[in-house]
């Protein structure tokens, strides 16, 4: 474990911070309707803050109406002599959200926040404060580094179920006090539609909370961004926004299924067959609720390196945006592969530049899972394993690339999470058991849903000799969460030995497998 105190300041979620949450519930869904009728801007969907570094720090918000964005710090939840930052207004172009860079922050230190919106017209009329917290990067090795992941929220038509307490899953992960929450993607459906009731198979009724942006599939911005609010009607989700700083990365549902640029749909509830269309509004949405600074480049990148000490650098991956077609991912050839040449280059560039003791790779997608595309009727393939078990085709020989590059220069403390299967597992890589061999020892922990169905555990492909050590998964299809098998995963760097713990968890935290790992070994 940390050398950091445990369980921290995050343990007085369920006090204050959740009644402070509740205040800010938005209308229509138990909130005082007082602050809305007095025409002052309100923040109902809560704060969030991302791209935290040793110092700085971004803080998102989003506003009813036009509105000028306000943010204070403090080293104390009293704010006594608070710091202001003036930040952006917030319009209609932005569907009233917007972003605040804080810079000059101490190290390693608690930052107490709020955010004001004010009346552009007056600004002295400020809606009701939001609050929020955050942990700077240390970079003392000693303080440790502890953060959680998953992904797949809302998925397979499962989405706020206020009987079932919500999204009950982030209170668990908050529980544990990270410093960051890493989520793998599928942080939407975008093309899953929520009915307001679903027919369990014991008999039971599963109650959702329903919106009209999530009554079909999202094909207009706006419909795109109305399933990023809709996540935010859930306060467990809130409250952990505004003490968990965020590592976000995209997947396929925040367009649609199964989706690569240039696809044509044949999907009939889609009026828009154009996936390139559908994927730039997705993308404009996505950059809009998330405190992510590439997105805001002009190039809108989602793969980055997060920094976090001397202990740490996180690798997130875009394994949708460059891909080429799915297909039977059988041949011989493939230097698009489902990074494209451009981000394999990255990648390759900024492991070997990194001097982080843990290089932590966050995929979208795992690597010798195989996860099938069949919605057009063809056996193709969505992920990089096709099946067969031996050299590298298709997609795998962009992978073989990068793991022989990783082994000869003796890149240590690679690791790889991820999620996008829907059940969680432990995979160790050896070139022993694999028809590849020029790569080094490594392990993929898998683990996920947040709030989504369950499915069984997909087949391994025996190129790059995966051995699954640990599983969790049903034995049907589309386990709804009221059913279990919802999880998470947690990784806690040692300051002092500098060994890195994984462990597996399901909804209510309960610990399911532990693996620990050594560091500096070029394989383990």
């Amino acid at each position: 474990m940390s050398s950091r105190p445990f369980p921290g300041r995050r343990g007085v979620l369920h006090g204050s911070l959740a009644a402070s949450a509740a205040l800010t519930l938005p209308v229509g869904l138990g909130a005082a309707p007082a602050l809305a009728l007095s025409g002052r801007p309100g923040a109902g969907w809560g704060v969030q803050t991302g791209d935290v570094t040793a110092n700085s720090g971004l803080v998102w918000v989003r506003s009813d109406r036009p509105a000028r964005m306000i943010v204070e710090t403090s080293a104390t939840e009293s704010f006594r002599n608070p710091r202001r930052w003036h930040g952006p207004l917030l319009g209609a172009g932005t569907d009233f959200t917007g972003t605040t860079r804080l810079h000059g922050l101490p190290s390693g230190q608690e930052i107490h926040y709020r955010v004001l919106l004010a009346d552009p017209q007056d600004p002295r009329r400020t809606g009701e404060p939001v609050t929020g917290s955050f942990r700077t990067v240390s970079q003392r090795r000693r303080d440790g580094v502890r953060f959680v992941w998953s992904g797949d929220l809302a998925g397979q038509g499962w989405g706020i179920n206020p009987e079932l307490g919500g999204y009950r899953i982030y209170d668990a992960m908050a529980a544990l006090d990270p410093d960051f929450f890493l989520c793998s993607g599928d942080n939407i459906y975008a093309d899953g539609p929520i009915a307001e009731t679903v027919a369990l198979p014991d008999g039971r009724i599963w109650r959702n909370i329903t919106t009209e942006e999530k009554a079909k599939v999202a094909e207009t911005l706006a419909e795109f961004r109305g399933n990023f609010r809709y996540n935010l009607l859930d306060e467990n989700l809130r409250a952990f926004n505004a003490r968990v700083p965020s590592i976000i990365q995209w997947d396929d549902h925040e367009v649609t299924n199964n989706w690569y640029p240039g696809e044509i749909l044949t999907d009939a509830r889609y009026t828009e067959k154009r996936v390139d269309v559908l994927a730039a509004r997705a993308r404009q949405a996505f950059s809009e609720y998330f405190p992510i600074s590439t997105l805001r480049r002009p190039d809108g990148r989602v793969h980055r390196v997060q920094h976090h000490g001397p202990l740490l650098d996180v690798f997130v991956l875009d394994m949708r945006t460059y891909r080429n077609a799915n297909s039977p991912d059988d041949q011989g050839a493939d230097a698009q592969g489902i990074l494209g040449e451009e981000q394999l280059a990255w990648l390759k560039r900024e492991l070997s530049r990194s001097r982080a003791v843990w290089k932590v790779i966050a995929a979208d997608m795992p690597l010798g899972l195989v996860v099938p595309d069949t919605g057009d009727g063809r056996p193709n393939i969505e992920a990089v394993a096709q099946g067969d078990p031996g050299a590298p085709l298709g997609r795998e020989l962009q992978i073989a690339e990068l793991l022989r590059f990783v082994k000869h220069r003796r890149i240590t403390g690679t690791v790889w999470l991820t999620a996008d299967v829907h059940y969680t597992s432990a995979q160790h890589y050896d070139p022993s058991r694999a028809a590849f061999k020029d790569f080094a020892p490594f392990w993929e922990f898998v683990s996920g849903p947040l709030n989504a169905g369950a499915f069984p555990a997909n087949t391994l492909d025996g190129t790059f000799g995966p051995d699954r050590v640990f599983v969790k998964a049903p034995t049907t299809a589309n386990v709804s969460p009221a059913g279990g098998y919802q999880f998470f995963g947690e990784v806690d760097i040692d300051g002092d030995s500098g060994e890195l713990t994984v462990r597996l968890r399901e909804q209510d935290g309960t610990v399911l497998f532990t693996k620990s790992l050594q560091p500096g070994l070029v394989g383990q």
